[in-house]
């Protein structure tokens, strides 16, 4: 199946990836800024930043229950929360109140990003194709967009909140789009399997390894190249959209190779070139070399959680799937709750350069976790 076949498919659940990657995107180049307005040191930011992860971490627990009340709209509901939700970080600077904003649009994301990744799930066992690589990926095209159109909106003079603001009024002319009909799947007479613990525990781990990488280069990259190695405004906005562009790049190919390699192995060979990526950024003397690293980090990473949440579709039987994902992403997307805090402390105690060298080293650990979700059977 080609990429745009793919898309084409998914288009509509690939609409809301597009919506939450322009969304964080923009947060990503506007951290300097937002970390400024706050007055807040680097442990004390990433701290404040736990309050994202805090609600995105409850609102996938809340997800299943939810998909299943708002069936079709799921969507449209969750992409209309986080257009309002966004509307609140970029105008606050009292520390406090700006991680119960930040709950806010973690609660909101984190039900679009279940509800989001259980319908591409879905489309993958009814097309028996994989599908879940080319939605990543638009996600990443939609980051690198907005992060790079921030670039200009700084320069400019611009704060984050009209921009904010002009995202949130065409996502709201995008909602139709987002509309999909839903099969929820009962249990099979007579099934007496067990709950799929060990599927969920390993392929949440692997997504969680990614997403914490992730999550780094996201909320830091920016921060990395303007202090650490004297970038401008716009050279710092450029450390995340390279991520973006990347990672892009990294999921549709991975999309064109899921057809022919099995799970694991590409999982593994993405560790290794995503770890050099890292060490790269990490020990770069300028920022064209940070950017070579980030750019390499995000090829590899790119393709690591979305085959970790595909991987775990297909590892438990069909009427567990939109549960398992959800408890996967809870595990995965925790990432995003201990990333900034420990991304804070490293950089406090030894500096950004040794923060993403520890990413590099945390980037292999999927090794051996790959290794272990190879021995589990397929349903």
């Amino acid at each position: 199946m080609s990429i745009l076949t793919a898309l084409c498919v998914s288009r509509r659940p690939a609409t809301a990836f597009v919506v939450v990657g322009m969304f964080w995107g923009c947060f990503a180049a506007y951290v300097p800024v937002i970390k400024g307005q706050l007055g807040a040191s680097d442990a004390l930011f990433g701290t404040l930043l736990l309050g994202s992860a805090t609600g995105l971490v409850s609102a996938m627990w809340l997800a299943p229950r939810a998909d299943r009340i708002l069936g079709a709209r799921g969507m449209q509901v969750g992409a209309a929360m986080l257009a309002v939700a966004w509307l609140l970080p970029g105008q606050i600077t009292v520390p406090l109140v700006f991680a119960s904003a930040m709950a806010f649009v973690g609660l909101a994301s984190g039900l679009l990003d279940v509800v989001m990744n259980a319908r591409v799930s879905e489309l993958e066992a009814k097309h028996n194709r994989p599908l879940m690589n080319a939605n990543h990926a638009m996600f990443s095209v939609a980051y690198a967009c907005g992060a790079l159109c921030v670039g200009f909106t700084r320069e400019a003079g611009l704060p984050p909140t009209p921009v904010f603001a002009g995202i949130g009024a065409l996502v709201l002319c995008m909602l139709p789009l987002m509309r999909m009909d839903v099969s929820f799947v009962e249990a099979a007479e007579g099934y007496e399997g067990r709950y799929p613990l060990w599927p969920i525990v390993l392929c949440g781990a692997i997504v969680l390894v990614a997403f914490m990488s992730e999550a780094t280069v996201e909320a830091w990259s920016a921060l990395h190249v303007e202090r650490t190695l004297g970038g401008g405004a716009a050279e710092g906005a450029l450390g995340p959209a390279m991520l973006g562009i990347t990672m892009a790049i990294g999921r549709f190919s991975g999309q064109a190779v899921a057809e022919r390699i099995r799970e694991v192995p590409l999982v593994v060979a993405a560790s290794v070139i995503s770890a050099m990526g890292a060490a790269i950024a990490a020990l770069a003397p300028s920022p064209l070399f940070a950017y070579l690293g980030f750019g390499i980090l995000g090829l590899g990473v790119s393709v690591i959680g979305p085959i970790g949440l595909a991987l775990v579709g297909k590892l438990v039987a069909p009427h567990l799937r939109t549960e398992a994902i959800s408890r996967t992403a809870v595990i995965g997307f925790s990432g995003f709750f201990f990333a900034p805090m420990l991304m804070g402390l490293l950089s406090d105690a030894f500096g950004l350069r040794m923060a993403f060298l520890a990413v590099a080293v945390l980037l292999l650990s999927v090794l051996p976790l790959a290794v272990m979700a190879r021995r589990l059977p397929m349903q």
